[in-house]
């Protein structure tokens, strides 16, 4: 059921009435990585420029049907290793592992954290050939990236590259894994034993299903090759971590703290909705974030933690997926059926804690995210916690990682007639930049005093070009593109504009030229921006 609300202000508009310092848009560049294909809900590392890939689904949302859900032919059974700047795969599959570590290999949702060189993978959720059933792995296993991009680029044996401890304690799938300072924290999931079944855990092969509830807290560390696991103690709320395949991300707190906030996920205990509230975790403690909301990104998907220590501001940046509100003409959709979205948001908190959302101009290119993952690149400023340094960015445009994988769908809402072929999972390897100003208003736009400003974003540009466009009375507008030498690119008039605000989307015309000019005129004066092309 969709239900519509007043909009909110638009995310370039509230930024100009609040003259907040940091403006930022994004610019995704899709590429292609020869014999790689799609991936949904997996794990993943890095390691000298090179990504991996463990586990999650080559198919796309899971069916209805038992027989048909999770099923075998859609494991990812291969480790794969990508360079995304020369293009380049490498597969290996897991049967060339013991059995015991091979299957968690293949499973879905995966709890993953890296440290260094190394990456913790635990639990997922997948068939197992040992039991013959499906079922939640119980299993903490340390893969060593190095031996394993040696193991991959030589086509050398994988010997020594995972260790692996069992414990019950760590049978999850959904959950979230994140580190503060010395300490794990093993955040909500659930163990699923058996086959989905939406008609319930006792109708037809039945499963058994069981929420943490909890925050599951310990150390990990290796002696003579074996996993110990230390210090363990649960945080157990079943109000507020009844939930699983949800966000959560690094922050850096306003005190210069280190962090974690669990955002939305699924499901509430008192219906199947979405949470709309957030839970900070602080490394003895956690509180829900008073006063806030998230309308938006529901369910997992790509996301970037970024911190500006000189205003102390933290922007978590949220990719597309799943999620019970979206934005349609101007206003505030409420669907219950929870759809598919292309919303890219960021959730804001400022130096005095408190926190907002604002929804971005910039839109995934299609229904897609439920599932991916961000991989940053590791050249731009960072935390060790992984949250960029916003604040020594120094760039107006950089590359701050790659989108890969997730589920690509062909409408909103396809769980009830989902058949398998209503979405895939995505292979397109998707660059990220960050298209940035610090300004003490917003866009540049124009004089004070002038009868008309305007801004233009993103820029540096690829395809789409944002106008921010302010009228102080009525006119007659003309724009104009052209080249550095003049020549007119595309002209067009705007007759009738009415005192206000508008926001119009304009496609950059083609020109063979990395720099050219925009020009907006009243008959009286004439405003010329350059617009750099990437």
């Amino acid at each position: 059921m969709k239900r519509y609300f007043p909009a909110f202000l638009l995310w370039y508009i509230s930024f100009w009435a609040n003259a907040q310092v940091n403006v930022f848009e994004f610019v995704l560049k899709p590429s292609t990585v020869p014999g790689l294909g799609g991936v949904q809900s997996f794990a993943s590392g890095e390691y000298e420029g090179k990504f991996f890939i463990f586990g999650g689904r080559l198919d796309g949302l899971h069916r209805r049907q038992p027989f048909a859900s999770f099923y075998l032919a859609g494991h990812n059974n291969q480790i794969i290793m990508v360079d995304p700047v020369s293009a380049k795969v490498w597969k290996r599959n897991v049967s060339e592992l013991p059995a015991a570590i091979a299957e968690p290999l293949t499973s879905t949702n995966i709890q993953f954290y890296q440290e260094g060189n190394y990456l913790w993978l635990i639990g997922g959720y997948g068939y197992s050939p040992t039991i013959g059933d499906h079922t939640t792995y119980n299993s903490v296993t340390r893969a060593d990236l190095k031996k394993l991009h040696s193991a991959m680029t030589e086509n050398k044996s994988m010997e020594g590259v995972f260790i692996q401890v069992r414990d019950d304690r760590f049978q999850v799938t959904g959950g979230y894994l994140g580190k503060i300072n010395d300490y794990y924290y093993l955040a909500g999931g659930q163990k699923f034993l058996g086959r989905y079944n939406p008609m319930g855990p006792d109708f037809g092969p039945g499963f058994i299903q069981k929420y943490t509830d909890a925050v599951k807290k310990f150390r990990l560390s290796v002696n003579a090759n074996t996993i110990v696991i230390q210090d363990y103690t649960e945080w157990v709320n079943a109000d507020l971590f009844h939930r699983r395949d949800y966000n959560m991300a690094a922050q850096i707190m306003p005190d210069g703290t280190q962090g974690l906030t669990v955002f939305s996920g699924v499901f509430r205990k008192d219906a199947d909705l979405p949470f709309l509230n957030c839970v900070n975790i602080s490394e003895n403690a956690y509180a829900v974030q008073p006063d806030f909301n998230q309308f938006y990104n529901h369910y997992h998907c790509a996301h970037t933690a970024m911190y500006d220590s000189i205003h102390k501001e933290m922007h978590t940046v949220f990719y597309g997926g799943i999620a019970q509100y979206y934005e349609e003409n101007g206003m505030l959709v409420k669907d219950d059926n929870v759809p598919f979205v292309r919303t890219i948001a960021t959730v804001w908190r400022d130096a005095s804690g408190v926190m907002k959302e604002k929804k971005l101009v910039s839109e995934m290119p299609a229904l897609l995210g439920a599932g991916a993952e961000f991989i940053r690149n590791r050249s731009v400023p960072s935390y060790d916690n992984g949250v960029i340094k916003y604040h020594a960015i120094q760039e107006d445009s950089i590359l701050l990682g790659y989108i890969f994988g997730g589920i690509a769908s062909s409408a909103k809402n396809i769980f009830f007639v989902n058949d398998g072929t209503q979405s895939t999972a995505s292979p397109v390897l998707y660059k990220v930049y960050l298209v940035r100003k610090t300004t003490s208003g917003t866009f540049d736009t124009g004089q004070a005093g002038e009868d008309f400003m305007y801004g233009i974003y993103p820029n540096p540009a690829s395809d789409d070009l944002s106008i921010a466009l302010e009228l102080k009375e009525s006119k007659n507008l003309v724009i104009t593109f052209t080249d550095t030498t003049g020549r007119i690119l595309l002209s067009e008039e705007w007759p009738g504009m009415t005192k206000g605000k508008y926001k119009i989307v304009k496609k950059i015309p083609f020109s063979e030229q990395k720099m050219i000019l925009i020009h907006i005129s009243d008959g009286k004066s004439t405003q010329t921006k350059k617009i750099v092309k990437i």
